[in-house]
């Protein structure tokens, strides 16, 4: 049985959508199930040709995986969702990176617009029509640079879990892991699983933070027995965990041979004398998750601050955005996990049932969802604050360091336009040395310019492309489901 339906057609060519919900990871599957049990007309648009999003990322089928459940946790969810995808009349348009969204029709519609491909490659333009937009957009990884990064064997944390869920391969044979975050106890223990050597964990922070939110540890047990398994998988395998400790170069000539670790102070500034070097073929780095946003700021979305100074979605006791009929769920609200994920998605759905006249199911189940999102947010907020990035971490990046890879800027650049030209922001820093212009638009580099030029965080930007779009694209009209014709 294949893992997805293949594409469907709306119930009537030409009419709009009751639903599109752009991303089809857990929040976006719940979401899209929901909606369709409820009777809407749904519309799931992703970039991948597999339903999963980065968190249920699974093998090729020419890889011929015979278990790839044991690569993931809470596999049954996604089991449960998939079969119930499978069972519904969802329109999943698989390959669809969608670029921007719109009101139309006098404000009660929107146009979802996205072009075709693996990597957008096909190039054809698509539009969506919808009467309600579900943005399911995710996360990326929050890069922080140090001396090396650039090295080939230096991977992020999730993008080392990547290609183990969705290659079978391993970043190298002996691996770092070090960073800031749970993640990295389950990055390390799926590599020690999967047979990479990790000879150490490198935690920035630290995990006695919790303890200073007890109420969330008690109304989450879950997530305490969650770090427990990984434990015990690292102290099975004695892998050392260092914790208040950061990778602050990376050695190697053609790639990674070793990395220096140090010590950190309470403001994540390295303690002299204390760099040690630990000897490796790669190191998988990250530092959490900055929420996916930028198709909800460009609509004029407001947003919070969250604790460790990433920007997120305000959403209502809905989901709902600042724009009316825009809702939201999963990361861009704010990071959370994959189960808070699939509540909010569900809680969406509900709600946007209700606003376009349906049922929306028993208020017991829809009380259930508020409590249940209620207290795993509690538990993300006190993960974010535990984790978050110190200010002292740039004097780690000697002025000759890379901080914007796509456009080659380094530290020293971007401290000369503070320093001599009199940058102040982010943007400034943007114009003067174009960090932040390149193909990846600042999602790797943005938060190292911000710190850089005395912001706490990139910007919420508008901007009127969300992935880069060809000229070519924007001169050819708009096809696609619920639109002029039906989309193949």
């Amino acid at each position: 049985m294949p893992d997805s339906p293949s594409e469907r057609g709306p119930a009537q060519a030409g009419q709009p959508y009751d639903l599109a919900v752009i991303g089809a990871g857990p929040a976006g599957l719940a979401g899209s199930v929901t909606a369709a049990e409820l009777g809407l007309r749904v519309a799931l648009l992703d970039l991948s040709d597999r339903i999963g999003g980065q968190f249920y990322r699974q093998p090729a089928p020419a890889l011929r995986a015979v278990h790839p459940e044991r690569l993931h946790h809470d596999w049954d969810a996604f089991a449960d969702l998939r079969g119930r995808l499978d069972a519904s009349d969802v329109s999943h348009l698989s390959g669809h990176h969608v670029w921007t969204v719109e009101r139309i029709g006098g404000g009660a519609e929107w146009a979802v617009h996205a072009v075709t491909g693996a990597d957008g490659g096909q190039e054809r333009p698509v539009r969506v029509r919808a009467r309600a937009v579900l943005l399911a957009t995710g996360a990326y990884e929050r890069q922080l640079p140090f001396p090396g990064w650039t090295l080939p064997g230096v991977v992020g944390a999730g993008g080392a879990q990547a290609m183990l869920k969705g290659g079978l391969v391993l970043p190298g044979k002996r691996v770092v892991v070090a960073g800031s975050g749970p993640l990295l106890l389950a990055v390390a223990s799926s590599l020690v699983e999967a047979g990479a050597e990790v000879p150490a964990v490198i935690e920035a922070s630290g995990y006695l933070g919790y303890a200073r939110h007890p109420r969330a540890l008690v109304a989450n047990p879950h997530k305490l027995s969650e770090a427990v398994t990984h434990g015990a998988v690292l102290m099975r395998h004695r892998i050392a965990l260092r914790t208040r400790g950061a990778v602050t170069e990376v050695h190697g000539a053609e790639r990674v041979e070793a990395v220096t670790v140090a010590r950190l102070d309470g403001q994540w500034r390295p303690v002299p004398g204390t760099g040690r070097r630990i000897a490796c073929d790669a190191l998988a780095v990250g530092h959490g998750l900055i929420p996916g946003i930028e198709l909800a700021t460009t609509l004029g979305c407001a947003t919070r601050r969250t604790p460790d100074g990433a920007l997120a979605l305000v959403l209502d006791a809905r989901q709902e955005t600042s724009v009316r009929g825009l809702w939201a769920a999963g990361e861009p609200g704010g990071i959370g996990g994959a189960q808070l994920a699939r509540t909010e998605g569900e809680l969406a759905a509900r709600a946007i049932a209700a606003r376009l006249g349906r049922n929306p199911g028993p208020g017991g189940r829809v009380r259930q969802l508020t409590s249940r999102r209620t207290r795993l947010r509690t538990f993300a907020e006190a993960m974010a604050t535990t984790h978050a990035p110190g200010p002292g971490w740039t004097d780690w990046l000697p002025d000759g360091t890379e901080v914007c890879r796509c456009e080659e800027v380094t530290a020293g650049h971007i401290r000369e336009a503070v320093q001599d030209h009199g940058a102040r922001d982010a943007r400034t820093v943007k114009l003067l040395t174009r960090a932040g212009m390149g193909w990846c638009q600042g999602r790797t580099c943005g938060t190292a310019v911000s710190c850089l030029a005395g912001d706490a965080e990139p910007p919420s930007e508008r901007r009127p492309f969300a992935t880069p779009v060809p000229l070519g694209v924007l001169a050819e009209p708009a096809s696609g489901p619920a639109s002029d014709r039906t989309d193949p």
